[in-house]
């Protein structure tokens, strides 16, 4: 998902209400170049917003990000004012994100004891380039304007844009001017309104989700200050994240990410919705919903696109191409099917509506007969992939990066690739499923099943080798069927998954727990003793806050809590460095030995299932795990998050019933429920 010359995003202001994202700088200036700039539905609709006063750029003292999709800019204007060393006089920006629109709001501020005199010029431009275009980085042509009732407008085939202004400005070329005056302890204000439109029909891409179909109103207390600052801004960034399609508006989902990124992915929305399970069941439905309508009915190559397969992503067609080459809708992933069932099951437990689990019982056939049949393309029983175009992913897991599955050495595993994740997934998918199908009367469960025990038996025959530092099971098989013996963060994602044995978990964790992945801010995705780790490598050394969170949840889950909290509190260290919008993916550096934490550059901000990673960290601390069918829930929180002790969270729901869960100081659970009759509470250990 990224591209060694994308433009650096990590110093930008990102105010976002999908499918609109505004990048500027911290001074609230859009230039042209690199990736700021009015983006939306895969288009950049500004290329450029600056405000000078009196022929100068104010200079910037501070800004806030007020929410996911406003923020606030203050400035500096030298040479007005008062005389003296101190600055006085001082431009107020202020900002917010709609999906069709940008405002913004202009103030000169004099807060000095005489009237002042000043030009304040707007200059704007429009290159309406391709998110294509923008991710290559380098600059792109404008496109002619046409000034029209103090502004301009903009427009192709594909889009229009319309730039206006309040005060009357006069027009000069691309630019905007006003003469005014501001009185002693005076301002003066200007509005800014960007609205865009679709000029194609019927008009393409998704509609923000209506803000109630997810109704998220989370809180906690007391608390470490760091995790409720991250569970309000990820909360709040998941929420300005949500679209849907326009034919079916309840049925939420959580995009990909900001900036390139406002579409439906399968593995991504789906994690997103599974690691916000305790929040409510709304959002799995939205996103299984969503995804089974576009399931895979044939075989296509050039797609990826097989009977019963979940998709990868889709995309509005462009004139430039969609990103990476890709077609509109792809199914190059090996995973999004058996998490697409892993979700419905997860739902399931934690008390989404029966008639709505029904309802996808035949797209769950559908994904289970994918998993038993085509996903092992040759036979061994394992799930692999290969692109048979050479225009596809070469990988196809989470780590979708072309140097993702390393051997110790460095040297690129050769395909077809069967990662361990995949299996454990496909594991638990098919356990879950077959749950499903005996639960809701549905026949089949028991060739599942027997299917899901020759993989567990398969897997521990050829995944297992062994380091210096231990036995763990190996990243992925080659195309020789060769173990790739490599320690990553994909070690977590196998916990809690069934596939592994206790004792094979306890090697897990312990392998996990080792200064080689574990940084101090979170796992690292590639072991520092590997030839080819590098604390920048997007897939080789990162860390990634939700692989780390599934990594908590699956040690929790597992019985060893003291790696979780060890990664857990990584994630809150890291946290304040982000101001609490963790990214997709930073630096995997030492914090033990006092390295600063790194930004990715090019890494999205805010990022889907990494806005997920509060309420992650947050079940796993609370023991949370639901099981509606069987009239059960369970609370035990760890003693290893003590540091986290006292801590009230509400906002919390299980079968649509609002829950609160008390944690005392000495790791003593209360639960409080309301709304109706809710499953039977069992805390402690």
């Amino acid at each position: 998902m990224t591209h060694p010359q994308e433009p650096p995003l990590h110093e930008l202001v990102s105010c976002v209400q999908a499918p609109t994202a505004v990048l500027s700088g911290p001074d609230g200036q859009i230039r042209p170049g690199g990736g700021q700039g009015v983006l939306r539905r895969d288009r950049r609709v500004l290329s450029e917003l600056v405000v000078e006063v009196e022929g100068q750029p104010p200079v910037a003292v501070g800004h806030r990000l007020l929410d996911a999709g406003s923020a606030r800019f203050v400035g500096v204007v030298r040479g007005l004012g008062e005389p003296g060393a101190d600055p006085t006089v001082r431009l107020e920006r202020e900002r917010r994100a709609g999906a069709d629109r940008v405002d913004e709001r202009l103030a000169l501020v004099n807060p000095t004891r005489t009237e002042i005199s000043a030009t304040v010029t707007v200059r704007a431009a429009a290159d309406l380039a391709s998110v294509t275009e923008v991710k290559r980085g380098g600059p792109v042509r404008p496109r002619p304007a046409t000034a029209a009732g103090g502004g301009w407008e903009w427009a192709d085939d594909h889009t229009g844009v319309r730039l206006r202004a309040t005060g009357d400005p006069t027009v000069h070329g691309s630019s905007l001017r006003w003469r005014v005056r501001v009185p002693a302890r005076g301002r003066w204000e200007v509005a800014l309104a960007l609205t865009v439109t679709d000029r194609s029909e019927p008009a393409p891409g998704f509609r923000p989700a209506p803000a109630a179909s997810l109704g998220w109103r989370p809180v906690t207390g007391p608390g470490p200050a760091d995790l409720t600052r991250l569970l309000h801004r990820g909360v709040g960034d998941l929420v300005a994240l949500a679209l849907a399609e326009p034919a079916a508006p309840a049925d939420a989902f959580i995009a990909g990410g900001s900036p390139w990124f406002f579409t439906l992915f399968g593995r991504d929305s789906l994690w997103a919705a599974r690691l916000t399970l305790p929040l409510g069941s709304d959002l799995a439905r939205g996103t299984l919903r969503t995804l089974a309508r576009r399931q895979g009915r044939r075989h296509d190559p050039v797609t990826a696109e097989a009977p019963g397969k979940i998709l990868h992503e889709v995309r509005s067609p462009l004139p430039t191409g969609g990103p990476a080459g890709l077609p509109p809708v792809y199914f190059g992933t090996v995973d999004a099917t058996a998490l697409w069932v892993c979700l419905l099951h997860d739902a399931w437990r934690w008390g989404m509506a029966e008639p709505d689990v029904a309802d996808l019982l035949d797209p769950l056939a559908a994904a289970l007969d994918w998993l038993l049949g085509d996903a092992d393309s040759d036979g061994d029983g394992f799930l692999e992939y290969l692109d048979l175009t050479g225009h596809g992913l070469a990988n196809q897991g989470w780590k979708d990066s072309g140097d993702s599955i390393q051997f110790p050495d460095g040297s690129i595993a050769e395909p077809p690739i069967a990662l361990s994740e995949a299996q454990a997934y496909a594991y638990q998918a098919a356990v879950g499923g077959a749950a499903l199908l005996d639960a809701l009367g549905r026949p089949g469960a028991g060739r599942v099943r027997d299917w899901a025990a020759q993989l567990r038996h398969r897997f521990r025959e050829a995944f297992w080798v062994s380091d210096a530092r231990g036995s763990f099971p190996a990243i992925a098989l080659d195309g020789a069927k060769k173990p790739v013996p490599t320690a990553t963060s994909n070690l977590g994602h196998l916990l809690g998954t069934g596939l592994l044995d206790p004792a094979e978990a306890a090697a897990v964790a312990a392998r996990l727990g080792e200064p080689d992945l574990d940084s101090g801010y979170g796992l690292r995705t590639m072991s520092a003793d590997a030839l080819g780790f590098n604390p920048l490598g997007y897939h080789a050394g990162t860390v990634w806050p939700h692989d780390t969170a599934i990594a908590v949840q699956g040690l929790v889950a597992e019985g060893h809590p003291a790696v979780a909290a060890s990664l857990a509190a990584g994630l809150l260290r890291a946290a304040p460095e982000f101001d609490y919008r963790l990214p997709e993916l930073f630096g995997g550096t030492d914090a033990r030995a006092g390295e600063p934490v790194l930004a990715y550059p090019a890494a999205c901000r805010p990022q889907a299932w990494s806005a997920a990673v509060p309420v992650a960290l947050l079940q796993a601390a609370l023991g949370l795990a639901a099981d509606v069918p069987a009239g059960v829930l369970r609370v035990r929180p760890a003693a290893e998050f003590a540091d986290w002790f006292p801590l009230r969270v509400g906002g919390l729901q299980v079968a649509g019933h609002p829950v609160t869960v008390t944690v005392d100081a000495t790791g003593r659970a209360r639960v409080e429920t309301a709304g109706g009759p809710a499953p039977v509470v069992v805390t402690g250990p």
